[in-house]
C-alpha cells in the first residue's frame, strides 16, 4: 500500500512511491523513481497540495487512486478562532478527524453527516528579545483525556480515542498551510496525555523532524505529562537512539506534596514525587547518552487556595532542588537542569476556582525567586475563547471512557 505524506518519513514514502510517479522539476526535468517520489513529498510538505499535485504524474492505477486519498485523507479545518495578545493573535484551530462522541449526539435530520470528532490545536505568538516573532504550535496528542486532572478542561471529556500519527501531522500541515502560519516549536500540551500514546506521538515526531518534510528541529520539540514515569523511561530509552538526545521533556507538576497533588491529578497515586524526581533526574542527567545537561521544562499552573501558600513555594524548591537552583541571580553550582513555568490558572467551564489576580501571581513568583527556583511567569494567551493551557475541549462530551494505553498498558483510575 502507497503512504500518504503525512503518515511516512520521506526515506519510508520514496522507498514505497519508487516507480509509482513522475515529479516534474521547475528547469523542465522529469524524476521518476526514488527521486521523483522524494520531490513529491518536499513538495506536498513545503508548498501544499495544489502545488504537489500540479507537478507529479501518477503511472500506475493504484499509484492514481493514492494520489487522489491526497485531498481527502487531510484532516479538514471545521472552525478558526482568533484572539489578540500582547505579542501577537493567537490562533485556535479545529482539525476534523473520524470517531463517535460519546455519547453520541441525537441525529436532527435524515441527512445529518456521520459524527466526527475534532482535535484542538493553538498557534501560540513568541516575541524574542530581538523583536521577532515566531509561532508555537500546542499540538493534541488524543481526543479527550484519562488522566481525570480535576482543574483541566479536556479531562471532563474523558478519553475518547488517541491520534494516529498521520492526524498529529495533519495538525502541523493545516497550521503551515490552511491557517497560513509555519510554526518554529512545537509542544505536545494539547488535548491528551502524550505517554499514553507515546508510539504515535514519537513516529509523528519522527515525521515532523524529517529535513524533507516539516523540518523541525529535534530541540525544538517538547513532549509533556502530568507524571508517568513508565513513559518518561521509555522516552528516555528512545532518546538514546541517533538524532533525539536534544527531544524536550515538559512535566505538569501543579502541585509539590504528595497529598495535593493526588487530590488535584489522580495520576500521582500511581507514580508519586519521590518516584517522580527520581525518573526526572535520569533523565536530566542522560546516563548512557549524549543528552548529559537537557533541562525539564516543570509547569506549574498557580490555582487559588489550591497550591499557592509559602509552604508550596519551598516544596517546590526542595522538589527541583536536584536539578540546581539560583542564588542572587546566578546558578548554584555547575548547571541548571530544569525551568519552571509559572503559569496563571485558566478556569475551565464550571470551574471551582477562579484565575489568579496579577498580584497573587507576582507575590507566588517572589517567593520562588526568593527560595533559588528558576522560573519564568507563562503569560496568559487565548483565555476568552477557550484556548489557553488546560481550556481545550468539548463542553458537549462529558464521559469518561478509557481505552488502551501504548504504554506498557497500565491505567491509572479516577478513584484509586
Amino acid at each position: 500500500m502507497l503512504p500518504h505524506p503525512l503518515a511516512a518519513t520521506s526515506a519510508s514514502f520514496a522507498a514505497a512511491w519508487a516507480g509509482s510517479i513522475i515529479t516534474r522539476m521547475s528547469d523542465g526535468r522529469r524524476l521518476g523513481q526514488a527521486a521523483g517520489a522524494l520531490e513529491a513529498y518536499r513538495a506536498f510538505h513545503r508548498d501544499g497540495l495544489a502545488s504537489a499535485l500540479a507537478r507529479i504524474e501518477p503511472l500506475t492505477p493504484a499509484a492514481r487512486t493514492a494520489v487522489a486519498s491526497w485531498s481527502t485523507a487531510l484532516a479538514p479545518v471545521l472552525s478558526t478562532l482568533r484572539e489578540e495578545s500582547p505579542e501577537g493573535e493567537v490562533v485556535k484551530f479545529l482539525s476534523q478527524v473520524p470517531g463517535t462522541p460519546n455519547p453520541t449526539p441525537a441525529p436532527t435530520s435524515a441527512t445529518t453527516a456521520p459524527p466526527t470528532l475534532a482535535a484542538e490545536s493553538v498557534l501560540i505568538p513568541m516575541v524574542s528579545t530581538k523583536g521577532e516573532r515566531t509561532y508555537t504550535l500546542c499540538l493534541s496528542s488524543q481526543i479527550g483525556c484519562a488522566m481525570g486532572c480535576t482543574f483541566c478542561e479536556t479531562a471532563q471529556m474523558g478519553l475518547l480515542r488517541s491520534l494516529e500519527p498521520h492526524e498529529i501531522v495533519a495538525q502541523w500541515w493545516n497550521a503551515a498551510h490552511v491557517v497560513g502560519s509555519r510554526p518554529k516549536n512545537l509542544v505536545f500540551m494539547g488535548m491528551g496525555e502524550p505517554m499514553d500514546n507515546l508510539d504515535n506521538v514519537l513516529a509523528a515526531s519522527d515525521i515532523l523532524r524529517d529535513h524533507n518534510g516539516p523540518h523541525i528541529a529535534v530541540s525544538q520539540i517538547t513532549i509533556s505529562t502530568v507524571g508517568r514515569v513508565d513513559g518518561i523511561e521509555k522516552l528516555a530509552q528512545h532518546c538514546r537512539q541517533p538524532g533525539w538526545h536534544r527531544l524536550g521533556l515538559a512535566l505538569s507538576l501543579n502541585a509539590p506534596n504528595d497529598a495535593d497533588r493526588s487530590a488535584i491529578m489522580p495520576v500521582n497515586r500511581k507514580w508519586n514525587l519521590a518516584a517522580l524526581q527520581t525518573a526526572l533526574i535520569a533523565w536530566a542527567r542522560g546516563e548512557g547518552t549524549k543528552a548529559s545537561g537537557r533541562k525539564v521544562c516543570v509547569e506549574y499552573v498557580l490555582i487559588p487556595g489550591v497550591n499557592d501558600t509559602q509552604a508550596h513555594a519551598d516544596q517546590i524548591a526542595s522538589f527541583v532542588s536536584p536539578f540546581g537552583l539560583c542564588e542572587s541571580g546566578k546558578v548554584r553550582g555547575a548547571e541548571l537542569l530544569a525551568v519552571l513555568n509559572l503559569i496563571p490558572y485558566n478556569p475551565r467551564r464550571n470551574s471551582p476556582w477562579p484565575a489568579p489576580t496579577e498580584d497573587q501571581v507576582s507575590e507566588f513568583l517572589d517567593w520562588l525567586i526568593a527560595r533559588g527556583v528558576f522560573v519564568k511567569r507563562r503569560r496568559t494567551k487565548g483565555r476568552q475563547m477557550m484556548g489557553a493551557c488546560g481550556q481545550l475541549g468539548s463542553e458537549h462530551i462529558r464521559k469518561r471512557k478509557v481505552v488502551g494505553l501504548t504504554v506498557e498498558r497500565t491505567e491509572v483510575s479516577e478513584h484509586a
